[in-house]
C-alpha cells in the first residue's frame, strides 16, 4: 500500500525551502511492520502567515517550520496550531540551535527539532522518524474507531436478539399474574415450558458470548494434554442422543481408531458439541447424522453430515461470521445465538486448521473440520490466530 504525505516547509531562505524540495522529491520511506510504503508531496511557504494560510486550506501531514520567520515566529505558529487544535506533526528547524529553543519548541507541541545546517539524509532520516509516526498514529486512531463500531454492532445485536425472548417471557408472566388464561393448568403450564425455552436460549447466547470474547483476548484458561478426539465425539453424541430419539434422527459415529490430538478438551467438546447439535438441530423428523473422525500424522479430521435442510451457497458463506443466522420458514422456530460457528471457526485456527461447509438445499450439509497435530498457539499467539478474519 502506498500513501503520500503532504509535507509543508515553512522557511523565509528560498535556498533552504528548494534544498527540502530536491532532497525529498522522489523519496520514499518503507514501512514493512505496517504493510505501507510513504511518499511525500512538498509545499512551500515564506513566512508564518502564508504558512497559517496554507494549512487553513489544506493542513499538510508534516510542517518542517523554521524557528525564526519573518512577521508571526514559528513559536507564534506553534502556538496558533495548538489552539486550533490542528492535526499537524511540527518540526522545528532552525539556525539558533539549543536545548533551550528545543525545550520551548517541545512545550509548545513540536514532535522533533531539526538544527541547520542539516544534510539531506539528516533531513531524510527525521521525516522517515516522523513518517512512521504518523502511520502508527493513524492506524491506531482507526483500530479505536473500528473498535468502537464492532461495540455498537455488538450492542445492538444482543439487543436485537435479546429483545424478543425477554418480551415473550415478560407477556407470559403477565398473563400468568393475572391468571387471564383462564382456570386450566396445562395452558399455564404451556407458557412455563415457553418461558424455560426462551431463557434457555438467552443462556446459550450469552455462554457462546464469553467463550467468543475470551478464545479472542487470549483469556480463555487452555489445560493442553494428549486426547482422543474419537471419546469427545462419543460424549458429544450422548449429549444429543435424547432430541435425536424424541425425533427418531439417528445418530452414528465412523471412528474405526483412536484420532490422537494435544489440545484443550474443552475447546474440542466446543466444536463437536456445536456441529452435532447443529446437524440434529437442522435434520427432519427421522433423518440421519454421521459424525466420522480420522487422525493421522499430521491432522485430526472430523466431518459431521446431516440429512436436514440444507442452506443456499450464499448463505453457506456467510455461516461463519459472527451472529448470522439463517432465517426462513424452516429456521424460523429454530432457537440459536448465531455465534456456534464462528467460534468453531475461530477454535480451528487455534489448531493450525479450518472448517468448510458442503451443503445442498433441501438435502442436507456436511462440516469438515481439520485440526493440525502440531502445537496449537497459546498466548498472544492465540488471541491472534482467533481473531484473524476469515
Amino acid at each position: 500500500m502506498t500513501d503520500t504525505m503532504r509535507v509543508l516547509v515553512a522557511d523565509d531562505e528560498p535556498g533552504m525551502r528548494s534544498g527540502v524540495v530536491r532532497a525529498l522529491r522522489g523519496f520514499s520511506v518503507a514501512l514493512p511492520d505496517v504493510g505501507a510504503d510513504v511518499r511525500f508531496e512538498v509545499r512551500e511557504a515564506g513566512t508564518g502567515e502564508q504558512a497559517m494560510e496554507q494549512i487553513a486550506a489544506a493542513a499538510p501531514d508534516i510542517l518542517l517550520l523554521d524557528y525564526k520567520l519573518p512577521g508571526i515566529s514559528g513559536l507564534d505558529v506553534l502556538d496558533r496550531l495548538a489552539a486550533a487544535k490542528a492535526d499537524v506533526l511540527v518540526i522545528m528547524i532552525t539556525a539558533y540551535a539549543s536545548l533551550e529553543t528545543a525545550v520551548s519548541a517541545v512545550k509548545r507541541g513540536a514532535y522533533d527539532f531539526l538544527a541547520k545546517p542539516f544534510t539531506p539524509d539528516e533531513l531524510k532520516s527525521t521525516i522517515r522518524k516522523a513518517a512512521g509516526h504518523l502511520v502508527l498514529v493513524q492506524q491506531a486512531r482507526r483500530l479505536a474507531q473500528e473498535k468502537r463500531q464492532v461495540r455498537f454492532q455488538l450492542i445492538s445485536v444482543l439487543a436485537h436478539e435479546l429483545k424478543a425472548p425477554l418480551a415473550a417471557v415478560e407477556g407470559y408472566l403477565r398473563i400468568m399474574k393475572d391468571h387471564a388464561a383462564g382456570d386450566d393448568p396445562a395452558v399455564y403450564d404451556r407458557m412455563i415450558d415457553r418461558s424455560l425455552l426462551r431463557t434457555e436460549g438467552m443462556r446459550k447466547l450469552i455462554i457462546d458470548l464469553l467463550d467468543m470474547t475470551r478464545i479472542e483476548s487470549g483469556q480463555k484458561p487452555r489445560e493442553l494434554a494428549a486426547l482422543d478426539v474419537c471419546e469427545v465425539a462419543r460424549a458429544a453424541i450422548e449429549t444429543v442422543t435424547p432430541e435425536a430419539l424424541l425425533r427418531k434422527i439417528a445418530v452414528n459415529l465412523d471412528a474405526p481408531a483412536p484420532a490422537l490430538l494435544t489440545a484443550d478438551r474443552g475447546e474440542i467438546e466446543i466444536v463437536l458439541n456445536n456441529l452435532v447439535s447443529n446437524a440434529v438441530k437442522y435434520n427432519r423428523d427421522g433423518g440421519r447424522v454421521d459424525v466420522t473422525v480420522r487422525g493421522g500424522p499430521e491432522a485430526v479430521t472430523i466431518a459431521v453430515a446431516d440429512t436436514g435442510i440444507g442452506v443456499t451457497a450464499e448463505d453457506a458463506g456467510r455461516l461463519f461470521q459472527e451472529f448470522v443466522r439463517i432465517k426462513n420458514e424452516k429456521t424460523r422456530n429454530i432457537l440459536g445465538s448465531g455465534l456456534g460457528l464462528s467460534i468453531v471457526k475461530k477454535l480451528a485456527a487455534l489448531y493450525g486448521g479450518d472448517v468448510t461447509l458442503r451443503s445442498d438445499l433441501g438435502v442436507g450439509s456436511t462440516f469438515t473440520v481439520v485440526l493440525k497435530t502440531a502445537a496449537p498457539a497459546t498466548g498472544q499467539g492465540a488471541a491472534a490466530a482467533a481473531a484473524a478474519p476469515p
